[in-house]
């Protein structure tokens, strides 16, 4: 264990300080598609009786019409935060018909490319602006790329913790909130050196559907008539087969800094690219896309983890970020698990907090331009292709390891993370989700990608035709267990809320649409610009 990490370690595990990390929140957004009772994506509208997906906090749509997003709310406990995720399916269960949720990261049975229906959020020019973002997204990627899924699993810190980790390399003066963030992209260069990691123990879609390449080349075996897989792979939707283009390939900021990550989204969302500006913005008085740049938005940059910051009303994210600095992490590499009823477990989301924080207190180097930063972006995508391959290693500091070493060296450090979690909180919850961890290193049939192949494999069916016994499985499950009427009627309040709300929205925001994306552009100018 590395001295830091030892050092931060005994300072937390003082009497005084322990209660500061029963106090760290966490959080989970869950996508996941409406499917009718054959596996075919829903055509259908997001139903009317869950409210406005645009005001919503809880339930609303990510890019695809049919792919619904739960957000839970922060909590401190993780068998809460399971609860509110699972009570959430409940109520959307009650009001979905004949409908299931698609529980696999990778999609159902898609329609034609021009029949799978974008997100609409109502004609105001706040839900406009989401619609036309996803319209471009359209364009850059394709509509079956909009229809993958996944979790977020969100996490933040006690803010005292920064302050008490102070060390004495620190710059002088440094502000309670430049101490912050600095720590927090701390913590995410480490995220990004270990995260293969989560792929090996969390990746879950290992196979696709052949309809979902569309006839695109993608190197895949067959596996039966009517699926694709790689033999050893952990995560295909983590894989080079989801969001890329040619456009995002240049754009890999390294986190060094929240400045320059601040910095090289700013410049991918001023800088024009060829192609987008062929298409331009409007195309027979119709808006296609935000603009004609690297990226219409920050939050098109694809990533496996985030800094974030709760914006405020109309306010841009990169500008939250570098007014007020970083809040918590996103982090989305996250595969559904098609096996769990809501994709992830309290095992599951203990292992992520004592892998996080792992992240925090391990010393984390700056990252040498084109070095680890490149060594790590391609440890992880060996490991989404083929991480359960026998023998394999990764390239670390330059040198092969073999990933079964290199895993249980990073376990033994995530284990002593957890059993200070656990002196914190009480019991030994933690540690025993670690030790779950251990035996899918161990062996790797033991993991949820290997399983879903195995179970596959034994059922004879195609990945369509077992995905779909499985999201029928939970959906039956659900049924049996409605939400309470307490529950229901909360949920109803809280529909009802949204839809009001953005009715107020459509009579306020009337004025010139191009206007508005004018001006929604304009709130970065003049923050970044030197």
């Amino acid at each position: 264990m590395s001295d830091p990490l030892d050092r931060s370690l005994a300072l937390l595990d003082q009497p005084a300080h322990r209660a500061l990390l029963t106090r760290s929140l966490h959080g989970i957004e869950k996508e996941s598609l409406r499917v009718d009772p054959a596996g075919n994506l829903a055509l259908s509208s997001h139903p009317a009786a869950l409210g406005a997906t645009l005001t919503h906090p809880r339930i609303t749509t990510d890019y695809a019409e049919s792919l619904m997003e739960f957000i839970t709310g922060t909590h401190a406990g993780h068998e809460a935060l399971l609860q509110e995720l699972r009570d959430i399916h409940r109520v959307v269960y009650a009001e979905l018909g004949g409908e299931l949720l698609w529980n696999q990261s990778m999609p159902c049975r898609l329609p034609a490319e021009e029949d799978i229906p974008i997100a609409w959020f109502g004609p105001s020019n706040t839900g406009m602006l989401k619609h036309v973002y996803r319209r471009g997204l359209a364009y850059r990627y394709g509509k079956a790329m909009q229809c993958i899924a996944g979790i977020h699993y969100n996490f933040s810190f006690a803010d005292e913790l920064w302050g008490l980790l102070a060390g004495p390399d620190e710059p002088a003066g440094l502000s309670a909130q430049d101490r912050q963030s600095a720590r927090y992209v701390a913590l995410i260069r480490n995220f990004t050196r270990y995260s293969w990691l989560l792929m090996y123990l969390f990746g879950a879609s290992p196979a696709v559907s052949p309809d979902f390449l569309r006839g695109k080349p993608h190197g895949l075996q067959t596996l039966g008539a009517d699926t694709l897989y790689l033999p050893y792979a952990t995560s295909l939707r983590m894989s080079d087969l989801g969001y890329q283009n040619k456009a995002q390939a240049g754009l890999k900021p390294c986190y060094n800094t929240l400045e320059t990550y601040v910095q090289r989204l700013y410049a991918a969302v001023s800088q024009p690219w060829p192609e987008y500006e062929k298409l331009g913005t409007v195309r027979d008085g119709q808006w296609i896309q935000l603009s004609t740049n690297v990226l219409q938005i920050e939050n098109e940059y694809y990533s496996s983890i985030r800094p974030k910051r709760v914006a405020r009303r109309g306010e841009r994210p990169l500008v939250a970020l570098a007014s007020r600095g970083v809040q918590y992490v996103e982090v989305r590499c996250l595969d559904i698990d098609p096996f769990l009823p809501v994709g992830i477990d309290e095992s599951g989301s203990r292992f992520m907090e004592a892998f996080l924080l792992f992240c925090a207190l391990q010393d984390s180097p700056m990252f040498a331009e084109g070095g680890h930063c490149s060594r790590s972006a391609n440890n992880f995508l060996t490991v989404v292709r083929e991480g359960r391959r026998p023998g394999l290693a990764l390239d670390r500091d330059g040198a092969p390891v073999p990933l079964r070493d290199w895993g249980g060296e990073l376990l033994d450090r995530i284990a002593a993370c957890a059993d200070l979690l656990d002196r914190a909180h009480g019991g030994v919850a933690h540690a025993a989700a670690v030790a779950a961890q251990r035996e899918r290193l161990a062996e790797p049939e033991a993991t949820p990608s290997a399983r879903f192949l195995r179970e596959l494999r034994a059922s004879g069916a195609s990945f369509l035709e077992f995905s779909l016994g499985l999201s029928r499985v939970h959906a039956d499950a659900f049924r049996r267990e409605p939400p309470a009427p307490a529950l229901r009627e909360a949920f109803r309040r809280q529909a009802e809320e949204s839809l009001q709300a953005q009715r107020r929205m459509e009579e306020t925001e009337t004025g010139d649409f191009g206007a508005f994306v004018a001006a929604y552009h304009a709130r970065l100018e003049g923050l970044f610009r030197k």
